[in-house]
């Protein structure tokens, strides 16, 4: 068995990478059990958040990789959102609904939207007293709480739907909120880094992801926008976010290939983080990206269900012949422990030069 890591050298490797710098291992994640999000059971409930991810951190005891212990605020993707009134459902199956705001029949309500206050909104009170209970309750250092694009905020105040519609009939009322949302995105990152004292990194995800590297946003909205409607609609906004902290490093979930040119062109960037086995042509992100800007690849082991694949370091090994190891960040999971550390000595292997 492959010696672990210590987390100072773990973080001196993936920091390097983020620089872009030539590494002698490719790093990679490999995480156990299934997905875990805020449903009923962890949404504001500190006590069972830390017990997963202590739970989470026996079960990798033995792995090696470069992942280290941290806890996920699970909040949801919708916590903008709802801090602008939207009503949030938590439920047994995923993140809390979203009930919309605005729909196309009354799509001027958006120029009465209040920007919410980041201390004395409710929802977002709400978080930040889940944060405070989370760092007074452990020493496990905290993610940051689930920061959607502006794109993903909009796309659930205005069903989602006549959103994606209302980029073509009504952009004005699309850009108005856009702004507000924007405006408001700012200043929830800008509290949640005065709330977590302990700060693992600047990702809702497993990943530590170093606080130079600015912010990562969950874009997943943009998968479903033309290259033109993305410029327009997603890259003013992130480019907005990137200023304003440094960098931004960009998530899109779905088929990612016609807007990652796009992508590239929001100044700031550090970084893309995509869902691999949903995107067919992969030659577009390598073209766009690849030894350009950091490449979060991520594949989990239901991504494959019904396209065939069971070796997933095989998988693992494809994505590096055909990317390369520069920037380049492989993530994946596997049902239990015994299989995370045989999978982590194969990609050790695999990974390594």
């Amino acid at each position: 068995m492959s010696q672990i890591l210590d987390v100072e050298t773990k973080k001196k490797w993936i920091e390097a990478n983020w620089r872009l710098e030539e590494l002698d291992e490719v790093p990679f994640i490999v995480e156990v059990g299934p997905m875990h999000m805020g449903t009923k059971k962890y949404y504001n409930n500190p006590d069972a958040e830390i017990e997963w991810a202590e739970d989470h951190a026996r079960k990798r005891e033995g792995v090696y990789d470069y992942g280290f212990p941290n806890i996920k605020p699970n909040q949801g993707i919708n916590v903008v959102a709802g801090a602008f009134g939207c009503e949030c459902s938590p439920n047994d199956e995923a993140d809390p609904w979203v009930k919309c705001l605005i729909r196309e029949e009354n799509a001027e309500d958006v120029y009465k939207l209040k920007v919410p206050d980041p201390v004395n909104n409710p929802y977002f009170e709400q978080a930040w007293k889940h944060v405070e209970a989370l760092q007074s309750r452990s020493r496990i250092p905290l993610r940051v709480v689930n920061v959607p694009s502006p794109l993903v905020t909009a796309s659930l105040i205005w069903d989602y739907t006549s959103f994606i519609e209302a980029t073509l009939a009504y952009p004005d009322e699309v850009h108005a909120l856009l702004e507000k949302v924007t405006e408001a995105t700012i200043l929830y990152i800008r509290e949640m880094f005065k709330r977590i004292k302990n700060l693992y990194g600047v990702s809702h995800e497993f990943w530590y992801v170093p606080r130079e590297v600015g912010i990562r946003v969950s874009d997943d909205t943009a998968a479903l926008l033309s290259p033109a409607l993305y410029r327009e609609f997603g890259v003013k906004y992130n480019t907005m976010i990137a200023k304003e902290f440094g960098g931004i490093v960009v998530h899109s979930c779905g088929n990612v290939q016609n807007v990652v040119e796009a992508m590239v062109e929001i100044p700031g960037l550090r970084g893309l983080d995509f869902t691999i086995p949903q995107t067919p042509d992969w030659s577009k992100i390598r073209d766009a990206a690849a030894g350009k800007t950091v490449l979060c690849l991520r594949h989990f082991y239901w991504d494959h269900i019904e396209d065939g694949v069971t070796d997933l370091a095989e998988y693992s090994k494809k994505i590096i012949g055909f990317f390369g190891r520069k920037g380049v960040f492989i993530q994946t999971s596997v049902p239990t422990p015994e299989e995370a550390v045989a999978l982590g000595e194969k990609l050790h292997t695999i990974l390594s030069k």
